[in-house]
Parts: C-alpha cells; structure tokens; sequence
C-alpha cells in the first residue's frame, strides 16, 4: 500500500496514536517519542489549543501509524514520533510542520520551535541545514526513577498535614488553587476553573487514586502531584507536580511525587518518568536521561 499521509482527527485518532506510542516504547525511552501517559496528558490539559488539532500530521504504512508530528499545548512548536524504522520520514514531517504548526510573534514573524533529542545527530544535522538554532532555553530533560521492591525511599509529612489521594478527596476548587499558586500564577485564582479540572480528569488513564495530595489542618491542598500508570509496558510517569509558594521545603511536595510512584509500583510499574532534571527529581533519585532540545527557526526570512 505504501506510505500515506493525513491530518489527525481526534475522535478516531487520539487512541490510535496512543497505541503506537505504547508499541514502540523502548525501555529507558530509548525510542524518545512521548510517553503515551504524556499524550494523554496534552489532550486534557486546560489550555491545549484544540482548534489547530487537525493541524497534527499522521504517516501510516500498510494501515499502520509509523509517525506523527504534533504541537502540545500550542502551535509554533512540533514533537516529532517515529517508528523506528522510518528515520527518512523526519524531513517530510518537518516541512508539514514548517506549513501548518508554525506559531506567530507579537509582530506577526512566523516560527517554529522543533524539539528533537540531543541523541538524534542525524535529526540535528537536518535542522541545522534548514536553518534552525538551538535554544537552551526551552530544553525538556527525561528522567528515570528506578522503582524498588519493596519500595525504598522514606515518605513521610510534618505533623498536622495529611496525604490523600483524589480518589478519597477531589475538591475542584481546592486543586484548582493549589496549581493557580503552585505554577505561580498569583495569589489566587481569579475565578475557579471548575471546567478545566473536570477535563484534567476525563481521559481514560486518569485514576484518582495515582493523584496524590497534601492537605493542611484546616484542609487546603498545598501540595498536588498527578501520576500516570502506563500497564503494558510497566512505567509510571509524573505530571503535574506544584507546591504552595507558602508551603516550599518541607517535603510536602516530595511525599507526594513518592506516593504517586510507590502506587504505580504496587500495580506493576518498574521505573517512574518525569520531563525535569531539577534538583527536586535528583534527590529523590531521579537520573536524566536525555535532553529534548528546541531548535528554532524563523520561517520568514
């Protein structure tokens, strides 16, 4: 049949392009497409830009999906994910992303911001040649967390505070404040996304129960971690992590990341993931593992 190309179409794609995601997993995201979990993540999160979804672009050979190239939350950037036996596909999926997933500046500049591993010379070279700068700026580390039986790292909470999982406790207000303030967006959130919370929760592989809070005395959520479980291929991955601006250093944070991983671990889950390389991850035993790094270009010029 050959190669065929077509736009994404959420409703009949969206667990399609999950499942080839699972398939080619490799072990230490060594494939370094995204994490399933991470896709399904994109599609519930508040602020992904739906309209330009038709925007992602599939390959598919013999039926089968051997590439996407995709924006996460917003156009002007591209993720490219590939099966690995189709590497020619990646300059025909960054031209469809040069056309359709560029962005805009304020003053009307077009861009596109490529993320493509730091192990992938052969895609570096090609954006290179086209053009594209990399921007240290809006590099996106992996790390890995290898996942003990029984479950070594100590969890533990200063007196008076209390971990619950969403599945016992799921205030929308509450979750709500907890991220406005722990992402620093403010003091407090100007209305409560009552929407945006519920949509968080909708995808499939949303449990309640891998969702970890800490809860203050007087019953704020201070501290929120969201865990995903991925069954086939036995990993946990992290996302989001916030703490209360007021509430830092204490180990709330960490206690809850600990017990989002040592749940997964219980279901079967071998290693834990996360997009970060900050000292937060280091010390509790995360080990990057690669860089994602943003080669960008102006398309005007």
């Amino acid at each position: 049949m050959g190669i065929k190309f077509r736009k994404y179409d959420v409703s009949n794609d969206f667990k399609l392009v999950g499942d080839f995601l699972i398939d080619n997993y490799q072990p230490d995201n060594r494939d370094g497409n995204f994490l399933q979990p991470a896709w399904e993540y994109m599609h519930s999160h508040p602020w992904l830009d739906e309209k330009s979804l038709d925007k992602i672009g599939i390959w598919k050979d013999s039926g089968r999906i051997v590439g996407v190239v995709h924006h996460e939350l917003y156009i002007g950037e591209a993720f490219f994910d590939i099966h690995p036996g189709y590497p020619h596909l990646k300059r025909e999926m960054l031209e469809h992303a040069e056309k359709y997933l560029y962005g805009k500046t304020p003053d009307g500049r077009r861009y596109l911001k490529a993320f493509i591993n730091d192990f992938d010379k052969e895609f570096e070279a090609l954006a290179k040649s086209r053009g594209y700068e990399k921007d240290d700026t809006f590099a996106r580390p992996m790390s890995q967390l290898t996942i003990t039986n029984p479950f070594q790292p100590v969890i533990s909470l200063p007196d008076g505070f209390s971990l619950k999982s969403l599945a016992e406790e799921n205030d929308l207000a509450n979750i709500d404040r907890a991220l406005y303030r722990g992402f620093n967006h403010g003091d407090e959130p100007p209305e409560i996304d009552f929407e945006g919370r519920k949509k968080m929760q909708s995808v499939p592989n949303f449990q309640k129960d891998l969702n970890i809070i800490i809860v203050t005395p007087d019953g704020n959520y201070v501290a929120y971690a969201g865990t995903w479980f991925e069954a086939t291929k036995k990993y946990a991955y992290v996302e989001p992590v916030a703490t209360d601006p007021d509430y830092r250093r204490i180990g709330l944070g960490k206690a809850a990341v600990l017990e989002g991983v040592r749940r997964c671990g219980e279901l079967g889950a071998q290693v834990a993931y996360v997009g970060s390389v900050q000292p937060f991850y280091q010390a509790m035993g995360f080990k990057r593992l690669y860089t994602c790094n943003c080669w960008t270009k102006y398309l005007d010029i």
